[in-house]
């Protein structure tokens, strides 16, 4: 049985490179915090805001639950610890407040690949394959791991995730965990965000062979969607279907040829996902 899932949104930063509060910053037409806030509560049964000890009493992060750092210069390393200490019993999907692009696909995506068995559920960054650490779950057989990380000196989540025993997925919607750490960053979401235009969907044809047929329970169908690359349909296809093989392990086929994860896919495209020989 899994873990109760609790919240935590990371707003204990000093935001220097920004030169103003990343909480406050406007997205949407309220504030990081509360925008990000409203995609989290909604998903777990306690929804908590991390905070430095000076900023308690701040208005904004006032008006939720707040979690206060026991650790100092930690970064937000020390917002998850001082989670887990004050809950040890649940798991906690942990988010950054400067993620102006996340939307509710992509944090529903994540719950519906969470696997409790592993330390924490993960996306592989779509900028450079690496963990994204702050937005992510990290169940309760991960505190003992991350304790003894900080104990040896060390306070990067990324490299914490690296090294642990962690389920990375794909990411659907690849600008969705892009941060807004500087002013130059958070215009550039604002552009994307006032300016995008509506998907362009794609209908495809896929088939499924072994082991990925037995998941997805049928061994062909015509699929509408809005992913871009084979990669993308793969990811998407994942929170339909509770695929257990990383696309490292598979080959992807396209019109009959054996193609890029890459590849740009076009109307009308045929789609084969290939898993090796022991998969199935």
């Amino acid at each position: 049985m899994s873990a109760p899932l609790y919240g935590l949104l990371l707003a204990g930063g000093r935001s220097t490179r920004m030169g103003r509060d990343k909480a406050a910053l406007r997205v949407a037409g309220r504030s990081q915090l509360e925008h990000v806030m409203a995609l989290l509560a909604p998903r777990v049964e306690r929804a908590f805001v991390s905070v430095r000890a000076e900023q308690r009493a701040d208005p904004l992060r006032a008006a939720f639950e707040q979690i206060e750092d026991t650790r100092d210069n930690l970064g937000p390393i020390a917002g998850i610890i001082a989670a887990q200490e004050r809950f040890p019993q649940s798991a906690w999907l942990v988010l950054a407040c400067d993620l102006p692009l996340l939307d509710e696909a992509t944090l529903e995506f994540l719950l519906r690949a969470r696997a409790p068995e592993r330390l924490a559920t993960a996306f592989r960054s779509s900028h450079d394959a690496l963990p994204e650490p702050l937005c992510a779950v990290y169940e309760p057989r991960s505190r003992a791991a991350l304790a003894a990380y900080v104990a040896g000196g060390r306070n990067c989540p990324r490299k914490f995730l690296l090294q642990a025993d962690v389920h990375l997925i794909d990411e659907p919607n690849p600008r969705a965990l892009d941060n807004a750490n500087t002013p130059e960053e958070y215009a550039a979401a604002m552009s994307t965000m006032g300016a995008a235009p509506a998907a362009e969907t794609r209908r495809v044809t896929v088939q499924y062979f072994a082991l990925l047929r037995e998941q997805a329970g049928r061994s062909a169908e015509s699929v509408v969607t809005a992913a871009r690359t084979p990669r993308e349909l793969y990811a998407e296809l994942g929170g339909r279907y509770p695929f257990t093989l990383d696309p490292t392990v598979l080959r992807v086929a396209i019109n009959s040829e054996f193609g890029d994860w890459l590849a740009p896919l076009k109307e009308g495209d045929a789609v084969v996902f290939i898993p090796p020989v022991a998969g199935g």
